[in-house]
C-alpha cells in the first residue's frame, strides 16, 4: 500500500505503462501523448538530475507555472526525493514570489518561461537562498549563469542528464530507494494562499492530506475508469485542480490541458472528448450565457421554441426531483404529498420534455462531446440558476466544497443519487455546523462549519500562532464558512463567516485593503466590496457629503444635497476616482478591479451597519441593502 503521492504513481505506472497519463498542444495545436511509462521515466530522470544537483528531504523546492505537462512531472520529481513544492502561477506578482521563496529559504526554483524567469531575476536581491532555477520552456535555449551567484538550466537538459545517471544501476536503485522511503506524513506542498491583508500564510499539506481524498472522492464521483480523460483548465497551482490531477492519476487516467477561454475550450473538448472536467461557477455561467446570447439573433419562432423548451425542461425536472426524492430537504417534506403533486406533471410533460431534448438541448450538450459524464465544479458555490439549467438539460454538474487548508476537499455532491443545492460530506471527515455558543444546530439552520479529518493541512508555515486561531488542538478546523444540514444529512454552504471573498472563477481575495484604499478617496466615507460567488467585484459606497457638495460647487454643478447619489456627475466622478485608485498600476490585481458600484445617500450608523468598534456588520449590510447589491449583479 502506497503512502506518498510519488509511490502510488510508481504504482500505477507499472500497471497501466501504455495507458495515456497526459494529452499536451504541440505547436501547431493538436495534442499529443504521453504515456504513463514515458511520464514515469521522465520523473525518474528528473529526480536524479536534482539529487544530483543537491535537492533533498525536506527541502522547499518554487514551482512557478501554469498548467503544462512539465508540472506534474516536477512536482512528482520533488516529492520522490522527499522534497516539497511550492507552487504559483504565471500570473503572481513580484512581491508574492519573493514573498515565498524567500520565507522557505528555496534553494532551487523551477519557472515556466523566460518571462517568470526574468520575474525571479529581478527578485535575486531578495533572495539570498536562491542558487538554480530551472526553465521548463523548450523554446529557452540559454542555460549558465543569471543575477549573482544563481544558475540557470534548461529543463530537457536535466532529463537527458538523469537518464544518463540512471544507466547506472546503482543509482537507479538510490532514487528508487528515496520514493520507497518517504512517509505519509511528509509536507508534499507548501500553498500560500492570498496575503491582501498582510503576508501570505503557507498552507504545509502532506501525503496523507492527498491520499485520504483518492480513496473518499471516488466513492461519491463513482463511474471512475481507468483510461479516461479529463479537461484540465483551471490553475494547477490551485489545491482543487491539484487533488484533481492527483485523483486522475490514481485511476490510470488522462489529463488533457487546455485553458478556461470560450473558443480554445470549445475546440479543445471536441479533440479530447473528455469524461470530466474539473471546473469553476463562472464557467458554466459563460456557458449558460453562450447558449442564451446565440438565441438573440434566431428568428423569433426559433427564440420562443428554445424558451418554451427551457421553461419546459426546468418544470419536468423539478417534478421528476419532488418524484424520485431527490429536492434538499432544508425543511421537512411530505413524501406521500410530493409524489401526488409531482406524478401527473411528469407524466405530461416527459413528451415535450424528450421533443425539447432532440431539438434543443442536444445541440448543447454535443459541444461537451459524446463521452462526458459530469463536470466537477469547485472554487465557489454553484449559483442555483446554473445548477438548475443544466441540470433540466440533462448536464450533471457536481458542486465540490473545500478548502486550501483542507487539500481541499470536504464535501462533494455525489454522481449517483445527487441533490442539487447540497454536498455529501467525504467518508471519514466529520463536519459540525455550530452557532454562536458552539452548540450544534437543527437542520435549516445557518451555523459555522467546523471539520476534522485526514485532509485537514498540518498547519501553515512558520506560524504557529495563526494555525492556533483556526485549528484546535483536538484537530477541529474552523473554515469560516457558514453552512447548514438538511434532515437527510447532505449540506449547503450559506455564507462566508470571515470576510474572504471567493470569485465563481475561484479567485481568493480579501475586501478590507480595498475598502481601505478606497476610502483614502476624499469623496468617499465608506465603501463595501462585495462578490462572492460572482464574477467580478462590486462596491457600496457611502459618500463624504460635504467633500462632493465642494466639488459641484467649484465645477459650478447645481446640486440638491439629498439627491447627490442620483447625480450623472457624481456618479462620473466616482467612477473615475474608483478606476484611478483601484488599478494594476496600483499593485491590484484585474480580478480585484472593481466593476460595478452603487452609490448610498446616508453615512452608515453603529448599531446598523457599523459595529461598536466603527467595524462594518457585512451580514446586516448585505440584509439592509439586499436590493441595490442584487442590482450590482444583475446579468
Amino acid at each position: 500500500m502506497y503512502q506518498t503521492i510519488p509511490q502510488l504513481f510508481s504504482q500505477i505506472a507499472r500497471t497501466y505503462p501504455a495507458y495515456t497519463a497526459q494529452m499536451y498542444k504541440t505547436k501547431d495545436g493538436t495534442f499529443s501523448s504521453v504515456t504513463y511509462a514515458e511520464l514515469a521515466s521522465e520523473v525518474e530522470s528528473l529526480a536524479s538530475a536534482l539529487s544530483t544537483l543537491g535537492v533533498k528531504r525536506g527541502d522547499a523546492v518554487g514551482l512557478i507555472s501554469d498548467n503544462r505537462k512539465e508540472w506534474l512531472a516536477s512536482d512528482l520529481a520533488i516529492l520522490t526525493l522527499g522534497g516539497a513544492d511550492v507552487p504559483r502561477g504565471r500570473d503572481a506578482m513580484p512581491y508574492e514570489v519573493s514573498f515565498i521563496l524567500s520565507t522557505t529559504e528555496a534553494e532551487f526554483c523551477f519557472v515556466e518561461n523566460e518571462g517568470q524567469l526574468n520575474k525571479v531575476l529581478g527578485l535575486a536581491s531578495s533572495l539570498p537562498a536562491l542558487k538554480t532555477i530551472i526553465v521548463m520552456d523548450d523554446e529557452y535555449t540559454q542555460s549558465g549563469d543569471g543575477e549573482g551567484e544563481i544558475t540557470i538550466l534548461r529543463y530537457a537538459d536535466l532529463v537527458r542528464q538523469g537518464r544518463s545517471e540512471l544507466d547506472d544501476s546503482a543509482r537507479a536503485a538510490f532514487i528508487k530507494g528515496e520514493r520507497e522511503q518517504g512517509s505519509s506524513d511528509e509536507v508534499a506542498t507548501i500553498i500560500f494562499t492570498s496575503g491582501t491583508t498582510g503576508d501570505p500564510k503557507g498552507v504545509m499539506l502532506t501525503h496523507t492530506n492527498f491520499a485520504y481524498q483518492l480513496v473518499a472522492v471516488p466513492k461519491l464521483i463513482k463511474r471512475l475508469e481507468p483510461g479516461q480523460r479529463w479537461l484540465s483548465v483551471l490553475p494547477v497551482w490551485h489545491s482543487f485542480e491539484r487533488i484533481l490531477q492527483y485523483v486522475i492519476v490514481s485511476q490510470a487516467s488522462t489529463i488533457a490541458y487546455s485553458k478556461p477561454l470560450g473558443s480554445v475550450l470549445l475546440a479543445d473538448l471536441a479533440q479530447v472528448n473528455p469524461h470530466f472536467m474539473g471546473s469553476v461557477p463562472r464557467i458554466w455561467e459563460a456557458v449558460k450565457a453562450g447558449v442564451f446570447s446565440s438565441m438573440k439573433n434566431k428568428s423569433a419562432v426559433v427564440k420562443g421554441m428554445f424558451s418554451f423548451f427551457v421553461k419546459v425542461a426546468s418544470a419536468y425536472s423539478h417534478n421528476k426531483d419532488l418524484f424520485f426524492a431527490k429536492v434538499a430537504t432544508f425543511k421537512k417534506r411530505s413524501r406521500i404529498l410530493d409524489v401526488i403533486r409531482s406524478t401527473l406533471p411528469m407524466i405530461l410533460l416527459h413528451p415535450l420534455y424528450r421533443l425539447g431534448d432532440k431539438l434543443v438541448f442536444s445541440q448543447v450538450k454535443a459541444k461537451l462531446g459524446t463521452s462526458f459524464i459530469a463536470g466537477v465544479s469547485g472554487g465557489g458555490s454553484l449559483p442555483a440558476g446554473v445548477d438548475l439549467f443544466f441540470a433540466s438539460i440533462g448536464i450533471t454538474l457536481l458542486d465540490g466544497y473545500g478548502l486550501t487548508e483542507t487539500a481541499p476537499v470536504i464535501g462533494v455532491r455525489p454522481l449517483i443519487g445527487g441533490v442539487k443545492r447540497t454536498m455529501t460530506v467525504l467518508e471519514g471527515t466529520e463536519v459540525r455546523i455550530v452557532d454562536e455558543g458552539g452548540h450544534d444546530v437543527q437542520p435549516g439552520e445557518k451555523g459555522l462549519m467546523l471539520v476534522r479529518g485526514p485532509q485537514v493541512m498540518k498547519g501553515y508555515y512558520k506560524c504557529a500562532d495563526l494555525t492556533k486561531k483556526v485549528l484546535t488542538d483536538d484537530g477541529w478546523l474552523d473554515t469560516g464558512d457558514l453552512a447548514m444540514w438538511t434532515h437527510k444529512g447532505e449540506f449547503a454552504i450559506a455564507g462566508r463567516a470571515k470576510d474572504t471573498i471567493v470569485l465563481s472563477g475561484g479567485e481568493n481575495l480579501e475586501p478590507v485593503p480595498i475598502e481601505a484604499k478606497l476610502c483614502e478617496s476624499e469623496y468617499i466615507e465608506s465603501a463595501v466590496v462585495l462578490g462572492q460567488d460572482k464574477r467580478f467585484l462590486g462596491a457600496l459606497i457611502v459618500l463624504n457629503k460635504a467633500r462632493i457638495e465642494e466639488y459641484l460647487k467649484e465645477k459650478g454643478i447645481p446640486y440638491l444635497s439629498d439627491r447627490l447619489a442620483q447625480m450623472n456627475e457624481v456618479k462620473a466622478l466616482i467612477e473615475k476616482t474608483i478606476s484611478e485608485i483601484i488599478s494594476s498600476k496600483q499593485g491590484f490585481k484585474s480580478f480585484e478591479h472593481i466593476v460595478r458600484f452603487k452609490l448610498l445617500g446616508q453615512s452608515f450608523e453603529v448599531g446598523r451597519e457599523l459595529s461598536a468598534k466603527q467595524e462594518l456588520k457585512r451580514f446586516e449590510i448585505n440584509r439592509l441593502y439586499e436590493g441595490e447589491i442584487a442590482e450590482l449583479f444583475v446579468s
